[in-house]
């Protein structure tokens, strides 16, 4: 399995258009994509793809989450998902 930590950089955290624009990016690879919060365990990860799923983890600015992958193609779905979530969209 692979995994990377991303910390979130949009000033009001993982929600609304960041989420979407995170959500709709996982949902367009053929992997089973999770997050979860750095520390919670593996078993309470969450859809990536999903943004009621994204919504409900409540990631804030400046929190790191965990994303992890399994199968081709995993490490650089998780590279272009860690960009995004490492850029301010609020900003844009």
């Amino acid at each position: 399995m692979t995994e990377r930590n991303a910390t979130i950089a949009s000033r009001v955290g993982l929600h609304a258009r960041p989420a979407a624009i995170f959500a709709e990016a996982a949902g367009e690879f053929d992997l089973e994509i999770t997050i979860a919060r750095l520390g919670e365990p593996v078993d309470e990860a969450m859809d990536a793809a999903s943004i009621l799923s994204l919504m409900s983890l409540g990631a804030s600015h400046g929190e790191v989450v965990v994303l992890r992958a399994e199968g081709a193609g995993a490490d650089d779905a998780l590279e272009r998902l860690v960009q995004i979530l490492e850029t301010d969209h609020d900003a844009e």
